[in-house]
């Protein structure tokens, strides 16, 4: 008992084979795919869809959350928010305004601990408070998805949270957008994006990221001009209503 207790806590950082030339990301080689699959994580969509879904983590503002919010409102994007305790107490009106603007919001932790390192009891107090407190903002206890700090969980972490009533969401798109001080440009952050889209692509980005904010708009439009459409974490499943109904029969003339 003691073994298995110690093989369900070993932990693992989120990492997968990249997207190149609009192939699929695998994460097969990574030693954790059998878990991720077991409990229901996330790290790709339908991959017989050209369907995109658009993640952000918000562990704190740097002042590109609102810009980001208007262009997602122009093009009319779905996106899901993964906030913090920090986030959610600093920028009240912002975590509104997401969910006001339709976006979902997601649980991060209240301060972004390495889960692993952490008893269960822990972990439900972590993610009951972020809950809370959204909840109390935005008048809605829906919250069903999680991002585990850093990308850092072993399998105790992803069952105490599934039977939490959470799904896990990892990615299958990300580049190292997270470091403020090494911003590269708009066209660096649009390059890295576009050049790893891939079907049921599950795209990471970090809000306090300049070049995200900038080129934003630009990965939007070039993925729409591939044939790519944006949908939400809660369409995941769902068939679009042109294949879930059935064709009516044309009445004989």
């Amino acid at each position: 008992m003691a073994s298995a207790a110690v093989a369900a806590d070993v932990p693992y950082h989120f990492g997968f084979k990249r997207s190149v030339g609009g192939q699929l990301p695998s994460i097969n080689e990574e030693g954790f795919k059998e878990i991720v699959d077991r409990h229901g994580a996330i790290f790709l969509g339908d991959t017989s869809r050209k369907d995109l879904f658009l993640t952000f983590d918000n562990g704190y503002e740097n002042g590109y959350t609102t810009p980001i919010l208007d262009t997602l409102k122009t093009k009319k994007v779905p996106a899901v928010f993964f906030i913090t305790g920090h986030y959610v107490k600093d920028q009240p009106e912002l975590v509104k305004r997401m969910a006001a603007e339709g976006h979902l919001v997601g649980n991060h932790s209240w301060s972004h601990p390495d889960m692993t390192t952490i008893p269960d009891g822990k972990i439900k107090e972590e993610l009951d408070r972020v809950k809370q407190a959204s909840t109390q903002l935005t008048g809605t206890d829906k919250m069903r998805y999680l991002r585990p700090p850093r990308g850092i969980f072993s399998e105790r972490v992803l069952r105490v949270t599934k039977e939490l009533g959470y799904t896990n969401v990892f990615w299958s798109v990300a580049y190292k957008d997270w470091d403020v001080n090494d911003q590269k440009g708009a066209s660096y952050a649009y390059q890295k994006v576009v050049s790893q889209l891939h079907p049921g692509a599950v795209i990471l980005l970090h809000s306090v990221s300049k070049d995200n904010a900038a080129a934003l708009g630009s990965i939007i439009d070039e993925a729409r001009r591939q044939g790519y459409e944006f949908r939400s974490l809660d369409d995941l499943g769902k068939k679009p209503e042109s294949e879930a109904q059935p064709q009516q029969p044309k009445e004989a003339k």
